[in-house]
C-alpha cells in the first residue's frame, strides 16, 4: 500500500465513499469506481476471503444479496490514500436482516485499487430485538431500529 504526505480532502473522500456506498444497493461494481484489478480483503463474521477485481466484487455483492436493501453511509474519514468509510446495510423481504460494515480504501488516480472490509455480519430482527434487550446502546445511531 502506498501513501502521500497529504490526507484526501473531505469533499473528493464523501464523494468516493457515496459512489462505493451505492455498489451495496445496485449490486454492481460500477465502471468509473473500482479498477479493474482492485484487489478486496473481506472479514465476514468467522471468516476471510481475497477477490480480486471489480467484476469479482460485483459477483460477490450479487451471491450475498437476499432482497431489496438499501446502504446508509454512516461516516467517512480521509486518509493519506482514500477513505474510511462506515455504513449499514438493511435488507428487506423474507428474512431482512441489518449488517455494518468498515471499509479502509486506497485509491489511485481516481479508482479504488485495494479495499479491505470488516463486516459484522448480517443481524436478524430477533437478533436485534434480543440486543436491545441485553446489550442497550449508550450512543445508538439513528439508524438502529
Amino acid at each position: 500500500m502506498t501513501t502521500t504526505d497529504t490526507t484526501m480532502d473531505t469533499e473528493s473522500a464523501t464523494r468516493a465513499a457515496a459512489s462505493f456506498n451505492r455498489c451495496f444497493e445496485t449490486l454492481d461494481a460500477g465502471k468509473g469506481l473500482i479498477a479493474d484489478d482492485a484487489f478486496f480483503d473481506l472479514y465476514p463474521p468467522f471468516w476471510r476471503l481475497q477477490l480480486q477485481g471489480s467484476g469479482a466484487f460485483g459477483r460477490q455483492l450479487r451471491a450475498i444479496a437476499s432482497g431489496p436493501q438499501t446502504a446508509q453511509v454512516l461516516r467517512v474519514v480521509p486518509t493519506a490514500s482514500g477513505f474510511v468509510m462506515e455504513h449499514e446495510e438493511s435488507r428487506r423481504g423474507q428474512d431482512p436482516e441489518v449488517a455494518r460494515r468498515l471499509w479502509l480504501c486506497t485509491l489511485r488516480d481516481g479508482l479504488i485499487v485495494e479495499a479491505v472490509g470488516y463486516c459484522n455480519g448480517g443481524w436478524g430482527d430477533a437478533l436485534r430485538a434480543r440486543h436491545a434487550v441485553e446489550a442497550p446502546m449508550l450512543r445508538p445511531w439513528e439508524t438502529d431500529r
